[in-house]
């Protein structure tokens, strides 16, 4: 073979070599950058799985500290006061649906339309963190009424319920006018009163018509 022959072959050797090498070493980046990739990926996934524990913890934190910082008064109002609220609202639902007197039905319905602002009133006034109860009310009350029919449903309503159950939510605004600290819950107490007392009012007078104990 010919000296030009052993030169060419040995350039042509030597150019495999090189390709053979190149190829091998981008097979060996290219992992190198996947890697780097699902690093970045993970470090990521991380952080947010951090940021969402501390922004649960920190939330947690902030309601506990918002109750702690209530005074007895207020707190006793937030628990009492929204389930007095709560029961006079379904009670009057009930006797809405049930009564078959038209009396009965037109003072269940202002019933229901004052005690549910009053409800929401008390929910948009505590403080920021404090878990207030949504729908909270007494069963026993509503169960003693809930299977009763014609005149014996109005008699319960409006002797048990009506005046008895609205001197409970009386007696707790009263409390959070004359003991309560927060701004905002003795403001709603302050307004509500009127309200709750203009409809007790309205119960004496139904319960005299209807010649039932007031």
């Amino acid at each position: 073979m010919s000296r030009l022959s052993l030169a060419s072959l040995a350039t042509a050797s030597a150019a495999g070599l090189l390709v053979l090498s190149l190829g091998a070493n981008a097979q060996t980046t290219a992992p190198a950058g996947t890697t780097a990739a699902n690093a970045g990926t993970n470090a990521a996934t991380a952080a947010a799985a951090s940021s969402t524990g501390t922004t649960s913890t920190t939330a947690t934190t902030n309601a506990a500290a918002a109750g702690a910082k209530l005074h007895g008064s207020d707190k006793a109002f937030i628990a009492d006061g929204t389930q007095t609220v709560a029961t006079q609202r379904d009670a009057a639902r009930i006797a809405d649906s049930r009564s078959s007197d038209r009396e009965v039905k037109a003072f269940a319905e202002k019933i229901v339309a004052d005690y549910t602002k009053l409800s929401n009133e008390m929910r948009a006034a505590s403080p920021r963190g404090v878990d207030v109860p949504r729908n909270d009310p007494d069963t026993a009350v509503l169960d003693s009424i809930k299977n009763l029919r014609g005149a014996d449903f109005d008699k319960a309503y409006i002797e048990q319920v009506a005046l008895g159950g609205q001197q409970k939510a009386l007696s707790a605004f009263q409390a959070e006018i004359a003991e309560g600290r927060d701004a905002g819950l003795k403001k709603v107490a302050t307004e509500g009163l009127p309200v709750i007392q203009a409809d007790i009012a309205k119960a004496k007078e139904l319960a005299q018509r209807k010649h039932m104990a007031s």
